[in-house]
């Protein structure tokens, strides 16, 4: 599987990006407790995985999984004091790991970049334990409602989203299909939590600014072609950062956190 965003400064900006309030919201309204055992299916540099730890304590555990060896040695590395963490390499929709292991099955912005995500969804409910919870947090749409937006950065952002989809299997849309696809796999009680995952009014802060730098850099070689070429991406990618810059405009994402239980 290959992964769409990757550069040299992903493991940083997931990094940042894991240190944002919405993922400790999320946690918290989807009843993460103490003596848990939970699963972090994508754990990335392991930020979320450092969290988790420290929310079910040295009575629970946390096992992080991950295909990329340079997020794996970070997340080891950062959880290293924890000797109620663990950190594989597996891949989340065969993930080796025996059924029925886990209270708490967490995956964060990675079904979105799979094709057969759903697959990966059945090896969540496998892994969990029956009343235990599958939790996937995934955001909904590309910030294509902040205004105001120039009609033509409106067209490129859609253009932009279906370039995605099109080079980068990426669907950004995932979160709104996961509440349906939970009900046909047989869990139960599934609930959707809609959180911001950010609400910028005014001027972003430069680490927001940053964030989209790396992403558009990432995305250039595969995107570019498809979007009037490497000038003209450039060009909108710089008046897309505009706009998170202009203190006059409002900028929002919203996040879609849905949890169900196996029976």
């Amino acid at each position: 599987m290959s992964y769409a965003m990757e550069s040299d400064d992903e493991t940083r900006r997931l990094l940042v990006q894991e240190q944002a309030d919405f993922t400790r919201e999320a946690l918290r309204r989807t009843g993460l407790r103490a003596g848990d055992r939970v699963l972090d299916a994508g754990c990335g540099p392991g930020g979320i995985t450092d969290y988790k730890a420290g929310v079910v304590g040295p009575e629970g555990h946390v096992t992080g999984i991950d295909l990329s060896e340079v997020r794996l040695a970070s997340a080891r590395a950062l959880n290293a004091r924890h000797a109620h963490v663990r950190i594989l390499p597996a891949d989340i929709r065969h993930t080796g790991l025996p059924e029925a292991s886990f209270d708490f099955t967490w995956s964060q912005f990675v079904l979105q970049y799979l094709p057969d995500r759903w697959e990966a969804l059945r090896e969540f409910a496998r892994v969990t334990r029956p009343g235990g919870k599958v939790v996937i947090s995934e955001f909904d749409g590309f910030g294509v409602d902040s205004w105001p937006l120039a009609p033509e950065l409106r067209d490129w952002c859609q253009r932009f989203i279906e370039a995605l989809h099109r080079g980068a299997g990426l669907d950004v849309y995932v979160g709104r299909k996961v509440f349906h696809a939970m009900r046909q796999a047989g869990l139960t009680q599934v609930r959707v939590h809609l959180l911001p995952q950010y609400v910028i009014a005014g001027s972003a802060e430069a680490s927001m600014v940053q964030d989209w730098e790396t992403r558009f850099s990432a995305l250039e070689s595969a995107l570019a072609p498809v979007l009037g070429g490497v000038e003209n991406y450039r060009l909108m990618s710089r008046k897309y950062l505009e706009l998170l810059a202009d203190p006059d405009a409002l900028k929002y994402s919203i996040l879609l956190v849905t949890e169900g239980t196996r029976p």
